[in-house]
């Protein structure tokens, strides 16, 4: 089995433990992946961030908490402009440090994400040599009266993409500050 092989099955495994979904005909699914050339303790301290989230979520201008970040709280959300939304109401429905797993539902707002929920895991990896992460992202939502399953997909995928995009840019840069050292391999 060659190296692109392992990573496809390790990437199949972790999404077939932590990305379920109960998807309803009305709804749309997808999983995204993307690796990041920075190791997984500074990724996970930018993703599990439920009280931050414009430290890397470009789409973001301000967050306020309502409770005290565990489990059920919420944060409103005001989204920058050029989005068809001004506000999303986020709840935290899963933060686990030792899996590296954050999942979160929309509960308000107003866009038309309806019902939607994603799953956030983070993984270690190595490339190149060094340490890194892949990061998988996983959701599903209603789709709008109006557009279909692609479409909506389509918009969705292309936010989280950005998102995933960001979360590398300032991950990558954290890690050339902190200087982690080479794996070796033997």
């Amino acid at each position: 089995m060659n190296g692109g092989d392992a990573y496809a099955m390790m990437e199949a495994q972790y999404i077939q433990s932590h990305h379920r979904h109960e998807i309803r005909d009305d709804q749309c699914t997808s999983v995204l992946v993307k690796h990041i050339r920075a190791p997984v303790h500074l990724v996970w301290s930018l993703v599990r961030r439920f009280d931050q989230p414009q430290k890397y979520k470009p789409f973001v201008s301000r967050c306020v908490m309502k409770g005290d970040l565990g489990i059920g709280s919420v944060r409103e959300v005001n989204v920058k402009s050029g989005l068809p939304a001004t506000t999303s109401t986020e709840r935290l429905e899963l933060l686990d440090d030792e899996e590296h797993i954050l999942g979160i539902k929309i509960v308000g707002g107003d866009h038309r994400l309806r019902n939607y929920s994603s799953i956030i895991t983070v993984h270690p990896e190595v490339i190149e040599g060094r340490p890194g992460t892949m990061v998988i992202e996983s959701f599903v939502v209603d789709v709008p009266e109006g557009n279909t399953k692609d479409e909506t997909c389509y918009f969705v995928e292309a936010l989280i993409r950005c998102n995933l995009k960001s979360l590398s840019d300032v991950s990558e840069r954290m890690a050339v500050l902190d200087q982690t050292e080479p794996i070796n391999r033997f």
